[in-house]
């Protein structure tokens, strides 16, 4: 690093790739210094946005520029842990969009790399640090729900319909970061299952159960084929119940103070309880930003990446053992 700045080069620019790029030419602390895409246009398009950063068709250029702290890589999902690898080998520090790999051994494989030469490996899961979801942690973090029942997740929407990577990686991998790091445990029982309507072995619905060892479940309805665009996540707990809603313009996470409860004289039936409803305020930060933020965090050694090395292997695992039952129930 040149003092407190982190060089940066960014590999692939197709659907998400212009947005990480923005963000790291822009943050304090940040040098875009080289930009990849096998798409000479679209680096044509790039150079012009970001003129002080070169462009290149190779990645190996990126990997051999020894002035580079971070490589960034935002390319088609079969290609994240061999080219993640690729970059730790060559000892730069890697921000990987999710998931991480396409099977947990890879994952483990890429993890264990970045572990081993004390580099930072960090998937792109962007829920995580979305000020929504903070202001969730923190409110199942305080005990204020009571104990953990129920979680679901809706990420249901009419498109974008993917041939290379099915609903579940493609949505299915924000919610369970989320739902991984609000329960704090693996789940121990999951099951899937799907359908491919549009394209042969690509499910574009697909419904999962997950079982915790606490106790805990979730479940999750992801869908590419739905007229209402979803981005839900509701928490159950014994005393109250929170929503985060990243469709509200307000009201992100709200609050509700209701619950079952067993009244004293009566013989061993439920009854509902209605309190209040409030939402917090939510700053309105975007959270690619403070994504890429906490990664230059993690390069100057200002915060332990481990924890969230750690989540992006666990959601890769969790999709495999789903997919896995996905292959199952296929008819």
């Amino acid at each position: 690093m040149t003092g407190d700045t982190v060089r940066i080069g960014l590999a692939g620019l197709g659907y998400w790739g212009p947005n990480l790029a923005r963000n790291f030419d822009s943050l304090p602390g940040a040098e875009l210094v080289a930009i990849c895409d096998a798409d000479e246009e679209r680096l044509v398009q790039a150079g012009a946005r970001f003129p002080d950063a070169r462009t290149t068709t190779d990645f190996d250029d990126l990997l051999g520029d020894e002035s580079l702290d971070a490589v960034v890589i935002a390319t088609p999902v079969p290609t994240h842990a061999e080219l993640a690898t690729r970059a730790l080998a060559a000892g730069k520090h890697v921000f990987v969009e999710k998931p991480l790999a396409l099977s947990a051994g890879e994952g483990a494989d890429v993890a264990a790399l970045a572990a081993e030469r004390g580099l930072t490996l960090m998937p792109g899961h962007l829920l995580l640090y979305h000020p929504g979801v903070a202001k969730l942690r923190e409110i199942v973090a305080s005990g204020d729900l009571g104990r953990l029942l129920v979680i679901y997740g809706n990420r249901q929407n009419l498109g974008k319909i993917r041939r290379d990577e099915n609903v579940l990686w493609s949505l299915g991998a924000h919610d369970l970061s989320v739902i991984l790091d609000l329960v704090g445990e693996e789940p121990e029982e999951v099951s899937a299952r799907g359908e491919s309507f549009l394209t042969k072995g690509v499910e574009d619905i697909v419904f999962c159960y997950l079982r915790f060892p606490s106790g805990v479940v979730a479940h999750l309805h992801l869908s590419w084929l739905d007229p209402h665009k979803m981005r839900k996540i509701t928490v159950v707990g014994d005393k109250k119940m929170a929503v985060f809603d990243d469709m509200a313009l307000d009201h992100k996470v709200t609050i509700y103070d209701k619950g079952p409860q067993e009244p004293v004289h009566t013989y061993g039936e439920w009854m509902t309880r209605t309190g209040d409803i409030w939402s917090p305020k939510i700053p309105n930060d975007e959270p690619l930003r403070l994504e890429c933020a906490r990664f230059l965090d993690f390069v100057r050694g200002e915060a332990d990446s481990a924890p969230a090395r750690e989540n992006g292997l666990a959601v890769v695992r969790v999709l495999e053992e789903l997919q896995r039952s996905l292959e199952r129930e296929r008819v």
